[in-house]
């Protein structure tokens, strides 16, 4: 591997060929912490309005560190993975605490907050400090595999870690954060997971790979188990125009958002009896289960469920958030203003109509 001749060919590159991103338009640190935390394990695409609808609500950092938890998640919602906006917003709340208001230039001081890590401080280290700081994210993994013949998995911690290496002999002292976001464009536009167009990659002269024409056959990965598929049962209680809802607990999956209450069907269970086992068990009440109302299916990062809604009605009791933190009736016409995930947004969207 030739350094100098890699890096000279890819910043060549990258000057015609780099994307137009909103976060790219100056080095703000606010800018770029927030476009990396969005942008893990979600398409860039999918990314900028939502990071356009965040900078018109939180505009800075003393902005965001001001803002309450129930705001963040309404900003955050649809994107997905609801712990990095908790994450953002304690992030912010320690910044301004033991930083001043300020994300600080030290690599290790970056990594030490709330849902930075390794990735995210060496983007905002290179890219916003100039710090000689690598950011290997999963299209460097990519490019970096290829380029190098790595047939070790690159899914696994401590292979990662010699691509780290690999990538730091690339950077330059100055402007670091180029070579990064070089690389992640190359890798998200040319070097893709599958037909990489290899014909239009400045570097496929130096690419060990397309050399030797292992790029359909690189990276290596550990294949991963096949994940669990859950049924789950979701009631839909509505009184004087109020449907019956219950705040997750913050620790959790989605936590602080809100939902329709129910659960997972356990074996032998029906839909109904595991409905109103999970009510009893939620909110300390007994119903009788009505009409079906709708399916949905969605995929998480571990599991995919499938969602079946039905009308119900109490019996007895009133609801109590014995495993959840809240419990409220809620206009439905106002239903909006709380933070859901996606089924129960789209379960609260047909009962508006």
């Amino acid at each position: 591997m030739n350094p100098d001749l890699i890096r000279e060919k890819l910043l060549a590159w990258y000057r015609r060929n780099g994307r137009s991103l909103p976060w790219r338009s100056d080095a703000d640190p606010y800018r770029i912490w927030i476009s990396e935390v969005m942008l893990q394990q979600t398409q860039v695409e999918t990314v900028i309005p939502f990071y356009e609808r965040w900078m018109k609500r939180f505009p800075n950092l003393s902005a965001l560190a001001a803002a309450q938890e129930q705001d963040v998640l309404r900003v955050w919602e649809g994107l997905g993975y609801y712990s990095r906006a908790r994450n953002i917003l304690r992030c912010a709340k320690a910044l301004v605490r033991e930083h001043g208001g300020q994300l600080p230039r030290d690599v290790g001081q970056l990594e030490a907050l709330p849902g930075v890590g390794g990735y995210i401080a060496g983007a905002i280290a290179s890219m916003a400090f100039g710090i000689k700081a690598p950011a290997l994210d999963g299209n460097l993994k990519r490019v970096l595999a290829r380029l190098n013949e790595f047939t070790l998995a690159i899914n696994e911690e401590k292979n990662a870690a010699v691509l780290r290496e690999q990538l730091v002999e690339i950077l330059p002292e100055e402007k670091p954060g180029d070579v990064n976001q070089a690389f992640m464009d190359l890798g998200a536009t040319i070097c893709l997971p599958r037909t990489p167009l290899c014909a239009e990659c400045p570097l496929k002269l130096e690419c060990a790979a397309f050399q030797k024409g292992l790029q359909n056959e690189l990276p290596f990965k550990v294949k991963k188990a096949p994940i669990p598929h859950y049924q789950v049962a979701a009631a839909v209680i509505v009184k004087d125009d109020k449907a019956l809802i219950d705040l997750r607990s913050s620790t959790g999956l989605l936590g602080g958002l809100w939902e329709f209450p129910g659960g997972k069907v356990e074996d032998g269970e029906t839909l109904p009896e595991a409905l109103i086992r999970e009510l009893r068990e939620e909110l300390g009440v007994e119903v009788a289960v009505g009409e079906a109302l709708g399916v949905y299916r969605h995929a998480y990062t571990h599991f995919k469920v499938t969602v079946h809604t039905f009308r119900a009605v109490i019996l007895k009791g009133d609801p109590k958030p014995l495993q959840s933190d809240g419990v409220e009736w809620a206009a439905i016409e106002r239903l909006g203003e709380y933070p859901m995930g996606k089924v129960d947004r789209l379960i609260a969207r047909q009962l508006q109509k």
